[in-house]
């Protein structure tokens, strides 16, 4: 057993504690992992929030990490002690019939107790005061040692800036795979990007590198407009610098609609929007951001009878085993950016402080 630190929350919408915990050695199929970096998003802010209803308190939270192995368990093959990883809240088993289907990456194999906050056996590997205290998205990247399923884990190129390819993990491979694998973005389109956070900045990145040829970002906070053409925006707008709805202003300056848009902030007016403003005929719109619960979308039907399509990603539709270390591969290759998405870079204690500055949007 190691002791170690690690940010747990306690119960929800309390700031998280940094607190001794114990971490159980890795059973068959687990591996563990010294977590050298880890970034904070949304979703675990969204689960802190206590609006998430797979929340289980206390709990780890964190799943944008990247670290080494420190030990295996029985049966694990495909990393050994000392392999630099980066751990997958959307594992690649190879065996269900998820794995097996091209069209999809979503591996159901521990799907029910990774929601759960437990292991695949059902138990958790953490304690702290005595008490159990649950994983998050099958990561917990927020303690200083975590353990993982073994098909959770990404084996990486070892010379990798761990504190800069943690965001591999998520948010920058969600946003970049929702141009390239779900959109599918093509040479010379016109494409519309609402929200620009990381996740946003990351489909820019992508719509870039697919060829775009015009991409608009959309956000009230103006601030993130001088980012966002680092990353490849052509321009960026306000939807609250008009009186008519957003997808009424896209229309107008793209002569009909934009060829395909992304939500990447989670909010369902907004994503009614995003397909509003695609084109008839073809236009196509890729909802990124994660809604709360309970939350339905809603446009006239004849929105999508007229030719647009709606879909939805999750991490990008990359299979994780597979396409990770690829990933990491193309950044060290300078061919996507990573070091760009940085702002802030903390210690481990200052963890609230780094929340407090995704929350003001700094």
């Amino acid at each position: 057993v190691i002791k170690c630190k690690a940010a747990v929350a306690w119960e929800a919408g309390k700031p998280l504690s940094i607190e001794e915990v114990e971490v159980a050695p890795p059973k068959a199929h687990e591996v563990r992992i010294k977590i050298v970096a880890t970034a904070v998003c949304h979703t675990d802010a969204y689960t802190l929030s206590g609006a998430d209803p797979e929340g289980c308190f206390p709990v780890i939270l964190g799943h944008e990490g990247a670290g080494i192995v420190e030990s295996v368990g029985e049966g694990v093959t495909k990393v050994k002690k000392g392999d630099t990883v980066i751990p997958l809240y959307i594992p690649q088993c190879g065996e269900c019939k998820f794995c097996k289907n091209p069209k999809t990456n979503l591996c159901q194999k521990i799907r029910i107790t990774q929601g759960k906050g437990v292991m695949p056996d059902g138990t958790s590997r953490f304690t702290c005061k005595g008490k159990q205290i649950f994983h998050f998205m099958g990561t917990s990247t927020f303690s200083e040692y975590t353990v993982v399923a073994d098909i959770s884990v990404a084996k990486i190129d070892a010379a990798a800036p761990l504190d800069k390819v943690c965001l591999l993990g998520c948010g920058i491979s969600t946003g970049y795979g929702a141009a390239v694998n779900t959109a599918k973005v093509e040479p010379g389109s016109t494409c519309a990007v609402f929200g620009l956070g990381g996740v946003g900045l990351a489909v820019i990145m992508g719509c870039k590198i697919a060829g775009a040829s015009r991409i608009i970002g959309i956000d009230i906070n103006k601030d993130k407009y001088a980012k966002a053409k680092e990353f490849g925006a052509t321009e960026c707008i306000s939807p609250q610098d008009s009186k008519k709805p957003i997808q009424e202003v896209l229309v107008e300056m793209t002569d009909g609609g934009v060829d395909y848009s992304f939500e990447c902030i989670g909010n369902v007016g907004v994503m009614r929007a995003a397909l509003e403003a695609c084109h008839k005929g073809w236009g196509l719109s890729v909802i990124v951001g994660v809604a709360a619960a309970g939350q339905e979308i809603s446009t006239r039907p004849f929105q999508l009878v007229t030719g647009r399509t709606w879909k939805g990603t999750a991490f990008g539709g990359w299979k994780s085993v597979d396409s990770v270390p690829k990933l990491v591969t193309e950044y060290m290759s300078k061919k996507i950016k990573v070091d760009e998405f940085v702002t802030h870079t903390l210690p481990f204690d200052k963890i609230n402080e780094a929340f407090e500055l995704m929350h003001s949007g700094k």
